[in-house]
């Protein structure tokens, strides 16, 4: 308990410079840099000074193909739900937007707090839960900090906190606990926050992007679209979640029958 509260406190802190505005390209990609970096650095100092061991999880030549592999997962999880959506007439598209700053959104809300918050609750809070007592537990406690923290998000209500520990929480913990990899975890956490909020303008925790490409509205019930705090709010989102979450476990347990290694 008192690494989640640790780690509440340092998710707070980051959400602080998160919704700062920032005057200059350059010196938004410098802030983003500096503090990613010491997410970064902290966790290595965590992992290699005080655990004495290689920090294999973030091993630079995972990097890319795991940062892909999760960038692809968002891209069909995110797909399939804004598909559905349009599908059942839960999305409209009424136009498209012209004045979108892609940099911002893509450093801040994608890069920056997707790296942030995965090593804060996967690379920490889950790893030093699951190795302590196990998946089960750290699936459970980590998606209940995860989805604790976004209370205080706009729009938020218990149902919207409770859907992101089961739909992000969940999930996510499910990727590392597979793939052992953080970059997974941040590759799928970035495109699932860029693609819903800068692409097809849908609010990301309550709250609403900037500008987006596609300028839509969301008919239909809340529990469906997810109403003001964006799809993360959807019980759409919740299922196709847990489906990819299963699927994945599945995969997992498959491979390691196999007598295969990570």
């Amino acid at each position: 308990m008192l690494i989640g509260f640790v780690c509440v406190v340092l998710f707070r802190d980051a959400l602080g410079w998160l919704r700062m505005p920032s005057h200059s390209a350059p010196r938004l990609a410098a802030d983003v840099l500096v503090r990613v970096a010491a997410a970064f650095g902290a966790y290595f100092f965590i992992v290699q000074v005080i655990e004495k061991r290689h920090a294999e999880e973030l091993a630079w030549r995972k990097a890319l193909p795991h940062t892909a592999a999760g960038v692809a997962a968002g891209v069909v999880l995110i797909g399939s739900v804004i598909g559905a959506l349009w599908l059942g007439g839960a999305y409209v598209v009424t136009g498209t937007g012209s004045d979108v700053q892609w940099l911002r959104p893509l450093l801040v809300y994608g890069v920056g707090t997707a790296i942030i918050e995965e090593v804060i609750f996967r690379g920490v809070l889950f790893r030093l839960i699951d190795e302590a007592w196990g998946v089960w537990p750290a699936l459970g406690i980590s998606a209940l900090f995860f989805g604790g923290v976004h209370i205080g998000n706009q729009n938020a209500t218990l149902w919207t906190s409770f859907a992101i520990a089961v739909e992000a929480g969940v999930l996510l913990g499910v990727v590392y606990h597979v793939t052992r990899s953080l970059w997974a975890c941040i590759g799928l956490h970035m495109v699932w926050n860029f693609l819903a909020g800068t692409v097809f303008g849908s609010p990301v925790s309550g709250m609403a992007p900037e500008a987006s490409w596609l300028v839509a509205q969301f008919p239909g019930p809340v529990w469906l679209t997810g109403g003001a705090f964006g799809i993360e709010g959807s019980v759409l989102t919740v299922l196709l979640s847990l489906l990819l979450s299963g699927a994945l476990l599945a995969a997992g347990a498959k491979y390691r029958l196999k007598g295969n290694t990570r």
